[in-house]
């Protein structure tokens, strides 16, 4: 960067006003998140839905309200390049003790891209690399507390740890609860459970992490080199009283619960980075994106990600291609085989009986991410104006490109830019997938199917298009939805039963004899676009026949036209502990 030989007093104000814009999101943001544990206590489900899908906003509200005041008060567009060096180079110096330097950046960054041409997209400018170390940040309190279960006091120290959230309503039965938690400990650490109690410590994140209808407690067990990571979900009962439900000791189940297909937390945090190291060392498979996406600061999530993505670009050497798969109607899907994610661009023209439009898809991927994704739709990161390495593509991705999706693209001698973009976790196509399966991989693919079918509709979204080809499976073979351009609400539709035909003849003749509706569905339909194939109709009939009678999508409606949430549980229903040790105390 050029140093100026002198200071402009309007850098310090516009290095000011952006941390004052990102100060008063990060504040409302905190607010947000404290409030997650009175809401969990009053048992109030749908506040704490609300106030994940609302957070979501914040960011860019904030970046638009500082965008704003930097046109009205230094008419931004029309500075000189020297001051916005120097604004950055105030910027850094107000982040010296700074709780969340690496947040304030990406910040900085939003708000500078909503301004300048893409030409000044670099380090001399924004935060293309970090400027702040977010090592060693001290936080008040601790982002983590630690115990020692000394002298035979594990059961007591483990009561200290849950008394510690400071939780108001009542448990059940705590020490039934404890007493699973140790059997389950035991059973699962045998011969590598310390010795001597005295030689271990017990870290535990001092924020609940909240999602849904559960309260996380996330911690490790250190013993010297040794580190055995743990997730105790909390939930409440039927009279409101609160309980352990179970324990997870595997570090890849507890990873699931941070998984693309859920809903993001919220954790009352005030250094991030902080949480987001504790759990690396916990999860050390999981990235820095992952992490800070799931802890609803997604816009860091996608900071880093592409710092990743661009670090990946420059260590490797193969071609971005088409995703293999049945080709979309409405999306353009291409992927690079060393990269796990597909990229995805909206068409100019649709193919096939479309009746939606580029707005439209727009709304549906959106309404993905504010709403609860329960572990059944992928979630999805979207970009404006990313630059690709031209001598990267394939000619026949290119050339598709050019053809379906021209609006979207600029291109140089040496890049294309694509104009938006959505980037998602690659899966395997479920109808691939199942055309390569075993029997028993097949017949259970199809089971989860439905169950991804069921969970949806429980979440009040109707997939529209329910063909495999829009559902992926995961490396631990869950099914998973992510073709949005049809989904509806739940409440939105019109569930009907095909009318009796008035004569053979017409019920014969493969016309409509009835009057339809822009939103009406007819499940008896499913069986004959899903079920050509004997195996599968055979396993789907036997385990979600109810999927092809409207009156199960009816029942479904009425409940969450009721305000009932269902549960939706991250980890298999037998490790609950009132599933693994029913009858036993």
């Amino acid at each position: 960067m050029h140093i100026p030989e002198y200071y402009n007093p309007v850098a310090r104000e516009i290095a000011q006003a952006l941390i004052d814009g990102f100060n008063r999101h990060y504040r409302l943001f905190s607010e947000c998140n404290h409030q997650a544990r009175q809401m969990f206590e009053a048992g109030n489900w749908q506040g704490i839905q609300q106030a994940i899908r609302d957070r979501i906003q914040f960011y860019d509200d904030r970046v638009a309200e500082t965008v704003q005041r930097l046109h009205g008060e230094f008419h931004a567009d029309l500075l000189d390049d020297e001051i916005w060096q120097q604004a950055k180079l105030y910027y850094i110096g107000l982040l010296t003790n700074h709780k969340q330097p690496e947040l304030a950046e990406t910040f900085f960054n939003s708000v500078f891209t909503r301004i300048l041409h893409r030409d000044y997209f670099n380090n001399d400018f924004i935060f293309l690399r970090p400027a702040i170390s977010t090592e060693y940040i001290e936080s008040d309190p601790p982002a983590y507390r630690s115990y020692y279960p000394r002298n035979g006091r594990l059961r007591q120290v483990m009561r200290q740890i849950v008394a510690d959230f400071g939780w108001q309503r009542p448990f059940a039965n705590l020490s039934r609860d404890l007493g699973w938690i140790l059997r389950a400990v035991h059973a699962h650490l045998q011969e590598k459970w310390p010795q001597e109690e005295a030689s271990f410590q017990i870290q535990v994140l001092a924020s609940a992490f909240y999602r849904n209808k559960t309260a996380y407690i996330f911690g490790k067990v250190v013993n010297g080199s040794l580190v055995y990571p743990f997730a105790v979900p909390v939930l409440h009962d039927a009279e409101g009283r609160l309980y352990l439900d179970t324990i997870l000791l595997e570090p890849w189940r507890i990873g699931v619960l941070f998984s693309f297909s859920r809903a993001y937390f919220l954790v009352d945090m005030e250094v991030p980075s902080a949480y987001v190291q504790f759990l690396r060392s916990m999860l050390p498979t999981k990235t820095k994106a992952e992490l800070y996406t799931m802890l609803g600061l997604q816009k860091q999530g996608k900071n880093i990600f592409y710092r990743d993505f661009i670090h990946h670009l420059k260590h490797s050497y193969d071609d971005f291609i088409i995703a293999p798969g049945i080709r979309g109607l409405v999306m353009l899907v291409f992927t690079l085989p060393s990269y796990p994610y597909v990229f995805k661009l909206i068409k100019d023209v649709f193919g096939g009986p479309k009746e939606v439009d580029r707005a439209t898809v727009k709304t549906k991927y959106q309404l993905v991410k504010r709403h609860d994704r329960v572990g059944r739709m992928a979630d999805t990161l979207e970009f404006s104006n990313v630059a690709f390495p031209k001598h990267r593509f394939t000619q026949a991705l290119l050339q598709e490109l050019r053809e379906q999706a021209a609006s979207s693209l600029e291109e140089t001698e040496d890049t294309v830019v694509i104009k938006h973009l959505y980037i998602e976790r690659r899966m395997k196509p479920l109808n691939l997938y199942m055309q390569t399966a075993s029997p028993e991989e097949k017949a259970e693919a199809v089971r989860d199917y439905g169950c991804a079918i069921k969970d949806l509709a429980s979440a009040n979204i109707f997939p529209g298009d329910m063909l495999f080809k829009n559902f992926g499976v995961t490396r631990y073979g869950r099914v998973i939805f992510y073709d949005y351009d049809e989904i509806e609400y739940m409440t939105d539709c019109n569930f009907r039963r095909i009318p009796e035909a008035p004569n053979p003849e017409m019920e014969m003749s493969g016309e409509v004899w009835y009057p339809i509706a822009r939103n009406d569905v007819f499940p008896e339909e499913f069986g004959t676009f899903l079920l050509g194939d004997p195996a599968v109709r055979k396993v789907f009939m036997q385990h979600h026949h109810d999927l092809l009678d409207p009156v199960f999508w009816q029942q479904k409606q009425q409940r969450i036209r009721d305000g009932y949430i269902d549960d939706f549980y991250p980890y298999p229903e037998e490790m609950r502990f009132c599933r693994r040790y029913a009858g036993r105390a």
